[in-house]
């Protein structure tokens, strides 16, 4: 709290003078009196509760002109009001969802980590628009892009493998992707493109890709999954879902190629950690822009102290007039 009129303030002075006053009136007995030949009528009667209850009134009155005073000082209390105008960035998710995705070097397997930690960054990112586009033999938006969290998670724990022709088509991804960008107003646009995989399918060649994506200023990371040398990989037999092991085949050239033409950077994620680390790291390179305006916000205390004052006159005037004359 500060007063708008601190100079004011010296006005109270006058009750710390007035009070003075009272006191010595008090200490020098100079109040109104009468001469009597003894006192032995009213020495039995002794000074009552009225001695005690006399001077309320004087204290009620000092407490008025203190209230008023401080209101006329006028009281504010302040706050700072901070509003924040945040630049988001808008972001597709590429993901791959071939049936190599299913291989198990990765917990539970590369496609469950994958939607995992991408709903993770999904959730550290709440003023950015994001979007999600699968990726196999061919590539369709599972979601466009959206602030909508909620919806968007649920989206991307609904994906799975096997919905689309299998195959690799990381120039039909990355075109999606690109196209779901393209009329964005925002300033940076990010595609995240994970795959396990070689491009062996879709109409659009990587390269492309690239130059499209390249047309729109939209920068690309790209992420390749999978173990050194050779993974787990569930095929079905006769005798149910064996584990065997396959060779990891992943086109790094390809993807380093794709990042740096396009000004991202290409990430090898082996395991779990790993994946999880990449994310971090291309959350804390692609940082939203926030501004923030500040200023101070005012609050009127006057009345409070107006309140006092009426309330303490109301009080004087009752006990004056209706109480201190009807006691003995």
């Amino acid at each position: 709290m500060f007063f708008e009129y601190p100079k004011l303030l010296w006005l109270l002075l006058i009750p710390a003078v007035l009070i003075l006053i009272y006191i010595y009136r008090e200490l020098t007995g100079k109040n109104p009196y009468f001469t009597v030949s003894a006192i032995t009528p009213w020495s039995a009667i002794g000074g009552g509760i009225k001695q005690y209850i006399r001077h309320i009134p004087f204290i009620l009155r000092i407490i008025a002109i203190f209230a008023i005073i401080l209101a006329i000082a006028r009281p504010r209390s302040s706050s700072v009001y901070e509003r924040v105008d945040t630049e988001g960035i808008d972001i597709i998710l590429a993901l791959d969802v071939s049936t190599s995705m299913l291989a198990r070097d990765f917990t539970p397997d590369r496609i469950n980590a994958a939607k995992d930690i991408a709903i993770q960054f999904i959730a550290e990112r709440p003023t950015d628009r994001i979007g999600v586009v699968v990726f196999a033999g061919e590539s369709y938006t599972q979601s466009p892009l959206t602030t909508d969290r909620a919806t968007l998670i649920n989206l991307v724990k609904e994906i799975e493998c096997g919905l689309i022709d299998d195959g690799t088509a990381i120039g039909n991804g990355l075109t999606t992707a690109v196209a779901r960008l393209k009329d964005s107003p925002a300033k940076s646009r990010v595609v995240i493109l994970l795959t396990d995989g070689v491009n062996n399918a879709g109409e659009v060649s990587p390269q492309m890709a690239v130059e499209i994506a390249k047309t729109y200023g939209i920068r690309v990371y790209t992420i390749g999954v999978g173990a050194m040398g050779t993974a787990p990989y569930p095929v079905p037999t006769p005798f149910g879902i064996e584990l065997q092991q396959m060779k990891v085949e992943i086109d790094e050239p390809l993807l380093e190629s794709i990042a740096k033409e396009t000004g991202g950077e290409y990430f090898r994620a082996t395991d779990n950690s790993k994946l999880l680390e990449i994310y971090g790291q291309i959350n804390k390179m692609e940082k939203s822009k926030t501004m923030v305006d500040s200023f101070p916000i005012y609050k009127e205390l006057f009345m409070r102290f107006a309140l006092i004052a009426l309330g303490a006159i109301l009080a004087e005037l009752f006990l004056r007039f209706f109480v201190i004359k009807q006691l003995p």
